[in-house]
């Protein structure tokens, strides 16, 4: 568990930790390696003395009538005994290991070690409980077959502690000033490399409700941009959204207010006193188509808006389009045949190969059926002489899509309107069909959220009734089965 655990994350205070914590650890790890690094400097000029002296001691070792022989001088000895911190030791053995002068308890050299003439060796001893610095020579003597002799020189280590100190003082005592002003620096720096993130919400905040224009992502800093360019996409489908919301309710708006005007005219000639029960009966036929007519379009524009919220697109599933639109053409005979229309399917049977998709039933379904109204809304018809509609599914193994065609013996649509038809609320003039203008809008909407598009072209060009073929190519999910 955390000590100082935050309830909300800063990016401030993580950045501060992360610079300063390795600052703080490091601080202790440079005390130590510049101790190591001052015991090194203050042992070279104390070990070159200690060298020096058993260099100056070992040439005073002679051999006289056989003898191996010692002498110092006063003023010698004076020299080595003249240091004020530290003490310094001496001491001479013969070949033979006999004690000619100096310091008796003085350690002697590791039995193991090669004995090797002329060639002063330091190491570090102990003598009474006092840690001591020794530098020792074998002095070969001009006897036969005689051993060399031993020199050693020591003394204690109080200098070099000393010296050792000083430089720890000298290099650690301005860090102690530098550290908190490192601090400091750090601090102030990461409050101004955070400013352009105050100055950006700032900005952000200053802007009015209704305003949804882009930030300009070129006055923050290039790691901010990417955010800059996510709030900026995030600002343009919201605007993108409000609009589609306002077109929604300014449509709606539009539409209902002639069925609305209808029925409150049609209540008004209803309640009129002196009204026969025909017009009375007639007044209410009126209401009733007039409700009709409100309902188709309120169920249309709620298809149009649930079709560009994109909601349910996402929830797709695999979908047997052939079967789908047996149902659709199903439900919709009885409709066709109040029309006399003779309404059929020409294609593939469910769960044929190539035939499943991957979709929105719902939303496919809502495509069929516009399509098919659509087809039947604008296809003349009588008893005599009924129109025809057919709805069809085929596979195209081979680009790996499955086809949904819906065409009629209409008049079909002139090329000049072909794109128009497609625009929510436009209708083809000349023609009494009865409709809202939504159903197409729906139908490319829909395909688009399933990666299609909507082709419109004429059944048999050049005819009076060239008919009009709607046609919708999807991706088939079992295309290689």
């Amino acid at each position: 568990m955390k000590i100082f655990q935050r309830e909300q994350r800063s990016l401030f205070g993580e950045i501060l930790d992360w610079m300063l914590t390795p600052l703080l650890l490091l601080w202790p790890v440079s005390l130590a390696l510049t101790w190591l690094v001052a015991q090194g400097l203050a042992n070279k000029p104390f070990d070159r003395a200690l060298e020096y002296n058993a260099h100056a001691l070992a040439q005073l070792v002679t051999v006289q009538d056989g003898r191996v022989l010692f002498n110092l001088p006063q003023p010698a000895s004076e020299i080595l005994r003249a240091d004020e911190s530290d003490i310094v030791y001496y001491q001479v053995l013969s070949p033979t290991g006999e004690y000619l002068s100096g310091e008796r308890n003085l350690p002697r050299p590791p039995h193991e070690e090669r004995v090797i003439s002329g060639e002063v060796k330091l190491r570090d001893a102990e003598m009474r409980g006092i840690d001591i610095r020794v530098a020792y020579i074998w002095v070969r003597v001009p006897l036969p077959g005689a051993p060399a002799a031993l020199v050693q020189v020591a003394e204690t280590r109080s200098k070099r502690s000393v010296l050792a100190t000083e430089i720890i003082k000298g290099v650690m005592l301005p860090q102690f000033v530098i550290l908190p002003l490192a601090v400091l620096l750090v601090w102030l720096a990461l409050v101004r490399g955070i400013k352009p993130l105050h100055q950006l919400e700032e900005r952000i905040r200053a802007r009015k409700s209704d305003d949804l224009s882009p930030l300009d992502h070129k006055a923050v800093p290039m790691e901010v941009a990417p955010l800059v360019d996510s709030v900026n996409d995030l600002l343009q489908r919201l605007q993108e959204s409000m609009a589609t919301q306002k077109r929604f309710l300014a449509d709606a708006a539009h539409q209902l207010k002639t069925p609305l005007a209808g029925l409150r005219m049609q209540a008004d000639l209803a309640q009129r006193e002196g009204m026969s029960t025909e017009e009375l009966k007639r007044s209410l036929q009126q209401i009733g188509r007039s409700s009709i007519r409100a309902t188709h379009t309120v169920n249309q524009l709620l298809a149009l808006a649930r079709a560009e919220g994109g909601s349910a697109v996402v929830q797709r599933q695999s979908v047997d389009l052939a079967r789908l639109v047996i149902e659709v053409v199903r439900d919709s005979v009885p409709r066709a045949m109040d029309k006399h229309i003779d309404l059929g399917y020409d294609g593939v049977e469910p769960g044929t190969s190539g035939v499943s998709m991957d979709g929105n039933p719902t939303l496919l379904k809502e495509l069929v059926r516009n399509l098919v109204d659509n087809a039947i809304n604008y296809t003349p018809s009588s008893a005599a002489q009924p129109g025809m509609v057919t709805a069809r599914v085929l596979p195209d193994r081979f680009a790996h899509l499955v086809l949904l065609q819906v065409e009629d013996t209409g008049p079909g649509v002139p090329e000049s309107e072909r794109e128009l038809v497609f625009q929510p609320f436009y209708r083809a003039l000349g023609t009494d069909a009865d409709g809202s203008g939504l159903g197409l809008p729906i139908v490319r909407e829909i395909a688009r959220q399933h990666g299609s598009e909507v082709v419109l072209e004429e059944v048999s060009p050049g005819a009076a009734m060239p008919g009009a073929r709607f046609s919708v190519r999807f991706a088939a999910s079992n295309a290689g089965a």
